[in-house]
């Protein structure tokens, strides 16, 4: 598979979300996105006002992260943020699992997380909703099961991982998550995806949306 560097960055967001990220760090991720064309620009909650003003009129969309990185706050929490961030301009948001509850079993408690994730729609139809499951942590079972519960509470993407656990996407884990949820739902590669031939390993196996900090880096290697 040999994509264009147009088609390619149409499928990535591109990313800062680090503890550390300053506002310059995330004023040049905004202006490279728009500049390359990127689906996303990925940023914490506290820089979405800011990436949503560079970006006005731009065909880049701002992608806020929720519950993140570890995805143990309250669901209720979780759903203010994610209304929060639609109110400040995102478009788009990476939520990650309860993997507490996922990893008791407790499979009713991770569905209703994302559900009240999910029913930030109401305020626009037109929101995406991104799942991390957190792959590193999952047996094969957890990841099929994790994948069917995001998909029965309504959420568009599955996500391999937030990038900063473990050893992020693989094209296994691409592989079965994309068996997992069918031709329909997103599934999004992201953690340690830093070459061409990385993202397009990733599209081969399932993925249609690339997660990555180094998404010029990657266009600029595109033929």
């Amino acid at each position: 598979m040999t994509l264009s560097r147009e088609e390619l960055a149409k499928m990535i967001d591109s990313t800062n979300v680090k503890a550390t990220a300053t506002k310059n760090e995330i004023e040049k991720l905004c202006k490279e996105a728009a500049e390359y064309g990127f689906r996303c620009a990925v940023v914490n909650p506290v820089y979405v006002k800011l990436a949503a003003s560079i970006l006005k009129g731009s065909s880049v969309k701002v992608c806020s992260t929720v519950g993140f990185p570890v995805g143990v706050s309250l669901p209720e929490i979780k759903a203010l943020e994610a209304v929060k961030a639609v109110e400040d301009g995102a478009e788009e948001l990476d939520m990650v699992i309860n993997l507490s509850a996922m990893k008791s079993g407790d499979y009713e408690t991770v569905k209703q997380d994302i559900a009240a994730v999910v029913d930030v729609k109401r305020l626009s139809k037109d929101i995406i909703v991104k799942v991390i499951i957190e792959t590193t942590f999952l047996t094969k079972d957890e990841k099929i099961i994790a994948c069917k519960l995001s998909k029965e509470a309504g959420a568009d993407f599955v996500k391999t991982s937030t990038g900063l656990f473990g050893k992020g996407a693989t094209v296994e884990d691409v592989k079965l998550m994309r068996q997992s949820v069918g031709k329909d739902m997103g599934v999004k590669a992201a953690g340690g995806i830093r070459t061409y031939a990385d993202a397009i390993a990733m599209i081969e196996a399932g993925a249609n949306r690339i997660g990555t900090s180094t998404a010029a880096q990657i266009i600029q290697e595109a033929p």
